[in-house]
């Protein structure tokens, strides 16, 4: 008698299984869910590449269009200080909003003897940005000068491997660079 209704329990599950296994309504929603992470997180992974690239784009023309500030003489006739050539390139080149302008964006602007002593690398040491480096020197008329701009942005999606950082924490540092002489805007000082 307990064989009868064993077999008869095995024999309903089979048939449930192998009836389960035949129906294919739930299949797409099934299929979707083991792709659903890996699709997301390479969507974002594009979206945030897209953005990390646009924002370096933002910050060369803002370096490119600021140093002329410097190269025309009227941030040196001006009198300007570090934080006021800050203040014009935050509220005229860096005002879309991508960037935390006032605490984030880092400027440095250095005047050299000629083109080949410009020295470009980050001052980045261990992977942390060294903040204390940062100098304001615009030069006189017919100086070589170096402005660059460099901003620590944040990295989210890191699913695929750090590929976008180059900082500890999961930061990317943007450089942005504009290296030109002087015009003469007045009596040749030196340099």
């Amino acid at each position: 008698m307990f064989d009868r209704i064993r077999n008869k329990i095995i024999a309903r599950v089979q048939r449930s299984v192998r009836c389960f296994a035949r129906r294919q309504e739930g299949a797409a929603a099934v299929e979707f869910a083991f792709i659903a992470a890996p699709f997301l997180a390479l969507m974002f992974a594009i979206l945030e590449t897209g953005l990390v690239f646009f924002a370096g784009q933002t910050l060369e023309n803002a370096v490119s269009d600021s140093a002329r500030l410097i190269m025309t003489g009227q941030a040196q006739t001006a009198g300007w200080s570090q934080d006021d050539y800050k203040t014009q390139v935050c509220q005229n080149f860096l005002s879309v909003g991508l960037f935390d302008c006032a605490n984030g964006v880092y400027i440095n602007v250095k005047t050299y003897a000629s083109f080949s002593a410009v020295n470009n690398s980050a001052p980045v040491t261990n992977g942390v940005f060294d903040t204390t480096k940062m100098s304001y020197s615009p030069g006189g008329p017919g100086c070589i000068v170096a402005v660059t701009f460099y901003y620590q942005w944040p990295i989210y999606v890191t699913y695929f491997g750090d590929n976008l950082t180059n900082l500890n924490g999961g930061n990317r540092l943007l450089v942005a660079t504009s290296v030109f002489r002087n015009e003469p805007y007045g009596a040749a000082g030196t340099c």
